[in-house]
């Protein structure tokens, strides 16, 4: 639980912040459903998905390898954390490309992108079937039953941190981006976790306008991923519009009850 509320916290100080600077509401970009989406699955991924997914993992370990439970106790933080890196967020960086280049799994990843405008009301809006089966779930679940569950608090806190700023209106790249020594230090950092830039560009509309880069920057807490795997972009911009193109507008419900009812086809390819 104590992951919950540091998450929640995060996820809060940002809502705040884009509150102060009118970047929340995004009234001028918001369509009638987007609340509707973002209510509905947020609140589903944190109380029912995950919670599912935990105590499924644990009880299928449980009935077959009940010896194995807590077998990494003691085993060093910097390999239980190599392995969350790798089972976790290395597996939802291919299960997020994957959904791009697929037409069927794209919908169920579809509403993340369907929205006019970056903030943190993004963070968990997916279909809730896009999550049921993300392996990096059940693999942190794994993880947790094998005697990683100390370092799962401090690695899902720092990985969520990133996520939510990334996806956050409240640019805290562009400050740095505006400093010599900052700009610097960017090199580095962008390279290696995913940054407001980074993402924004994988949620651009239009491929044409330069910026927008949804063929890649799948990353979620490390971009490194796309620098090793051959999908990375830097650009240091943001785009002006943000949403699905070439696709025809379908309605909030069908988005995360509907799937599979036609919605189209975009892939990366």
């Amino acid at each position: 639980m104590e992951t919950t509320y540091y998450i929640m916290a995060v996820y809060g100080l940002f809502a705040v912040l884009e509150l102060v600077t009118g970047r929340f509401l995004n009234r001028d970009r918001t369509r009638a459903g987007d609340i509707w989406i973002e209510v509905i699955v947020s609140g589903s991924f944190v109380f029912l998905i995950v919670p599912f997914i935990f105590l499924s993992a644990d009880f299928l370990w449980q009935t077959g390898a009940p010896e194995a439970r807590d077998m990494m106790a003691g085993w060093p933080v910097a390999v239980v954390v190599l392995l969350f890196l790798v089972g976790d967020d290395m597996t939802q960086y291919w299960w997020h490309r994957i959904t791009h280049s697929v037409p069927w799994l794209y919908n169920l990843h579809r509403a993340h992108h369907d929205v006019g405008y970056m903030s943190v009301r993004l963070v968990y809006r997916n279909n809730l079937i896009y999550y049921l089966f993300m392996p990096g779930i059940w693999v942190s679940a794994s993880l947790v039953y094998l005697g990683g569950g100390d370092v799962y608090i401090g690695y899902v806190c720092v990985k969520m941190t990133v996520v939510i700023a990334s996806h956050s209106s409240v640019r805290w790249d562009e400050a740095l981006y505006a400093h010599r020594l900052g700009a610097k230090l960017m090199w580095v950092v962008e390279r290696v976790i995913s940054t407001p830039s980074t993402h924004a560009m994988h949620h651009g509309k239009h491929l044409a306008d330069g910026v927008t880069h949804y063929k890649g920057n799948f990353g979620n807490l490390l971009f490194l991923w796309d620098i090793l795997f051959g999908t990375a972009k830097i650009s240091r911009r943001y785009p002006d519009d943000y949403g699905v193109e070439n696709l025809d507008p379908v309605p909030w419900y069908r988005l995360i009850f509907l799937p599979y009812i036609n919605q189209g086809e975009k892939t990366v390819d």
